[in-house]
């Protein structure tokens, strides 16, 4: 895929040109946010689990060498062999290498959004390695050349009649047909050859145990149980922050994900993997590309307690009318707008703009991360950096200029009254962007400071 060189506004401007999906997009993210509430609502003891939660990631990411090294070892006393890769080329690598080995040049993989982060498709077909992902909604957007857009609802972006028409052209199934039943049977049929033919399956991981070397997947479509176990060898990418210390606390947190992220009680599958089967390979690669570095920044660390739940996604109303892809990176949203600059500033400084920082993120978030304030201060660190736009920063600077100065404040707002009443076209142009979205204002006949002169008493 071409490197993307356009920023949120631009596509999110894009996605804005078809108003039906846009709303259409909008409504059904706010359905699911509706189902998480009434999930949350219908637990006497939600707000305990999540602090319960944050309390157990606190403690993970404050002893996480320690946490990573009894994994490590419960992981290799179980027969897995570990691998430890410092960033998403290595990961790649090592992923590759061990394809070679088995002298495979074909592999089927369920969700994992490391993956995405890592390219690893990409990456493999470069190689001459085909790879199948079995997630339907991953299915849909790779057959259509696309990115995931959402972490949970890879497709959410894509209509019924879209996905017909990537079918038929890619599946053979009959065109105009749109049958959601059917499009999922046809998938089904199409995915269980790949599942019986292929030597090697990946994984992704959502929960890690140090104290037993286990990991488990949450899917509600059992693929990653179908490539796991009909695979001769089992490959699972994990992000080093997806431990947890103990078996006990699993309970916590698929009591909070599936809540959170769907409005279901517990996913269809939570499948443990510990140890291989007889005659079977299992590889877990733990990967850190960037997860230190962002451990060690004090004002963004807890951002690594994120389990992949989306809620944030299906609340914010800016992701929610302005797509997943105007991100332009693998996690979209709230929380990948806090997470994408921690790996490149420079590329990602647009984003922790790309929010009304309302909060609402931070409230339906399961493990408490503060994450419009967050925001904010990423604002801070890419604007002190020297990274936001030269536009943004002139207009900063000329309002630090004009709120600093009372008299200079008072003509500026007389000035704008009168540009707004005689000679609108000031203002009301495509040289500015809030007109662009927006209707203009009447300008009022006085200020706020006149009028309350005027009517204090």
């Amino acid at each position: 895929m071409k490197e993307n060189t356009k920023d949120h506004a631009e596509l999110a401007g894009e996605f804005n040109k078809d108003e039906a999906r846009v709303d259409w997009h909008d409504k059904t993210l706010w359905w699911i946010r509706q189902k998480r509430d009434k999930m949350a609502n219908s637990v006497p003891e939600w707000e305990l689990l999540r602090d319960t939660a944050s309390g157990i990631k606190e403690n993970v990411l404050s002893r996480l060498r320690e946490y990573l090294l009894q994994f490590e070892e419960q992981a290799i006393r179980n027969g897995v062999k570990v691998h430890w890769a410092a960033d998403a080329r290595e990961h790649n690598e090592i992923i590759y290498s061990i394809l070679r080995q088995q002298k495979v040049t074909q592999m089927v993989k369920s969700k994992s959004m490391l993956t995405e982060e890592c390219h690893l498709n990409e990456y493999l077909k470069e190689q001459g390695v085909e790879v199948v992902d079995t997630d339907l909604g991953e299915r849909v957007v790779q057959l259509a050349g696309e990115p995931p857009s959402h972490i949970v609802l890879p497709c959410i972006h894509k209509k019924k009649e879209e996905i017909g028409e990537i079918f038929h052209e890619h599946m053979g199934t009959p065109a105009g047909n749109a049958d959601p039943e059917f499009l999922t049977h046809a998938a089904r049929l199409d995915l269980r050859e790949k599942f019986l033919t292929r030597k090697v399956a990946l994984t992704g991981v959502n929960f890690a145990v140090a104290e037993t070397g286990e990991f488990v997947v949450c899917t509600n479509e059992g693929n990653a149980d179908m490539g796991a176990h009909l695979a001769e060898v089992h490959i699972a990418s994990m992000g080093i922050e997806k431990l947890i210390p103990q078996r006990a606390h699993l309970g916590v947190f698929l009591r909070l994900l599936t809540r959170s992220a769907t409005g279901q009680p517990i996913t269809t599958y939570s499948s443990h993997f510990k140890k291989p089967r007889p005659g079977q390979e299992m590889h877990i690669v733990l990967v850190d590309n960037g997860r230190s570095l962002h451990l060690g920044r004090k004002d963004f660390r807890s951002s690594l307690k994120c389990i992949r739940c989306a809620a944030c996604f299906n609340t914010c109303p800016v992701y929610r009318r302005s797509g997943g892809h105007s991100y332009h990176t693998a996690v979209a949203g709230p929380i990948g707008s806090i997470l994408a600059p921690n790996l490149d500033m420079k590329k990602y400084a647009d984003l922790p703009f790309a929010s009304t920082l309302c909060g609402s993120c931070s409230n339906v978030c399961p493990v408490k991360i503060d994450i419009h304030e967050q925001l904010y201060k990423w604002r801070q660190v890419i604007v002190q950096a020297g990274n936001a736009p030269i536009a943004k920063k002139a207009a900063m600077q000329t309002m630090t200029w004009v709120l600093s100065s009372p008299a200079i404040y008072h003509t500026a707002g007389k000035a704008g009254r009168w540009f707004m009443a005689n000679v609108p076209f000031v203002v009301k142009n495509s040289l500015n962007p809030w007109y662009k979205q927006r209707e203009m204002p009447e300008a009022p006949a006085n200020s706020f400071g006149e009028w309350y002169k005027k009517n204090k008493k």
